[in-house]
C-alpha cells in the first residue's frame, strides 16, 4: 500500500476501534434499541443523500438488514448496556470470522483448510478464558452471550454478501446505506416491544448533545466515512491485503477503553484475548505463515 492508503487504513482501524466507547457511551443515555433505530435512520437519510441505491432486489436488502444491520447491533448494543465491557466486545465480536467459516461450509458449501479449523480451535479456546473470566470483572454472562450472537448475526451478514455476489450484484457501500432503511423497521418495533413507549418518549424529549454527538459519529464515522473508505481500499488492492487490518480493530477498542472507560482486563481475559487474536492471525495469515515455516525449513535442511 502507499503511504497515503496505509493511513487510511489506520484511520479506518482507529474509526472502528473508537466505535466501541461511543457505544459505551450512548447506553448510558439512550435505549440500546432506540439508539440502533435512531442510528440507522441517520444512516438512511444522511448516506441516501450522497450514495446511489444499488441494483440489488429488495429481498437481498431486507434480509441483509435484519442479519447484519438489526441483528448485530441490536445484540451488540444490548450486551454493552447490559454488562459488556466495549473493550472485550471488540475482541470478542472478531468471532465473527470464526462463524463465518462454519456457515460458509454448511449454507455455501464451500471447503474448510487446516489452517481455518486450528484458527477456530485455538480462538474458539480464546473465547472460552474469556466466557468463564466473568467473575473476576464486571463482565456479565449475558453480555458475553449477547455479544456471540451479535458475532453469530454478523457472520450470517458476510454469507448473505458472499450470495449477493455471487448471483453477479455489487454488494458495496450501497448496500450498508440502503439496506438501513430496512434496519429502521425491526429496530422501531422491538424498541417499543421491549423498552416501551414511555421511555422512548422520555429519552427522545431529554436527548442530550452527548447523545446526539454518539448518533452522529456512529451513522457518519463508524458507517458512513468507515465503510466509504473501506471499499476505497477494496476497490485498489486484493481483499487478502486489506482484510487482515480489521485485527488492529480489537486492539484499538482495548486500549481506547482502558484509557476513555477506565475498564480493567484480569490475567484469565489477557491469556483468552492473546489466544483469539492469535486464531484471527492464523485465519487471515495461516497460508503465508505455513508456507513461510515450510521454505524455511526445507532451507535448513537443504543447508
Amino acid at each position: 500500500m502507499s503511504l497515503k492508503d496505509s493511513l487510511i487504513g489506520l484511520f479506518i482501524i482507529f474509526i472502528w476501534g473508537f466505535n466501541f466507547v461511543v457505544i459505551a457511551w450512548g447506553v448510558d443515555d439512550m435505549p440500546p434499541l432506540l439508539m440502533g433505530a435512531a442510528r440507522f435512520l441517520l444512516v438512511a437519510v444522511l448516506g441516501s443523500l450522497f450514495v446511489k441505491r444499488p441494483d440489488i432486489p429488495l429481498k437481498w436488502l431486507m434480509m441483509y438488514a435484519f442479519v447484519l444491520c438489526f441483528g448485530q447491533f441490536a445484540f451488540l448494543f444490548s450486551a454493552i448496556a447490559f454488562g459488556m465491557p466495549a473493550g472485550l466486545a471488540s475482541l470478542v465480536l472478531q468471532s465473527q470470522a470464526l462463524f463465518t467459516i462454519v456457515l460458509s461450509v454448511f449454507l455455501l458449501k464451500e471447503s474448510i483448510s487446516f489452517n481455518q479449523v486450528l484458527s477456530m480451535i485455538v480462538a474458539g479456546l480464546g473465547l472460552y478464558c474469556i466466557g468463564v473470566s466473568q467473575q473476576q470483572t464486571l463482565m456479565t454472562g449475558l453480555g458475553f452471550a449477547l455479544t456471540l450472537a451479535g458475532a453469530l448475526s454478523w457472520a450470517f451478514g458476510n454469507v448473505i454478501n458472499r450470495m449477493i455476489n455471487q448471483r453477479g450484484y455489487r454488494a458495496g457501500l450501497g448496500l450498508v446505506v440502503w439496506s438501513a432503511w430496512f434496519a429502521i423497521i425491526p429496530f422501531a418495533l422491538m424498541s417499543v416491544v421491549m423498552e416501551g413507549p414511555e421511555l422512548i418518549w422520555a429519552s427522545i424529549v431529554n436527548i442530550s448533545l452527548s447523545s446526539v454527538l454518539v448518533l452522529l459519529y456512529l451513522a457518519i464515522m463508524a458507517s458512513i466515512v468507515g465503510y466509504s473508505l473501506w471499499s476505497y481500499l477494496l476497490a485498489h488492492y486484493p481483499a487478502g491485503q486489506v482484510a487482515p487490518l480489521t485485527l488492529g480493530v480489537p486492539v484499538v477498542g482495548l486500549v481506547c477503553a482502558m484509557f476513555f472507560l477506565d475498564e480493567n482486563v484480569s490475567m484469565l481475559q489477557w491469556l483468552g484475548i492473546t489466544l483469539v487474536m492469535f486464531g484471527l492471525l492464523i485465519n487471515a495469515l495461516g497460508k503465508k505463515m505455513f508456507k513461510w515455516c515450510k521454505q524455511r525449513l526445507l532451507n535448513r535442511v537443504q543447508a
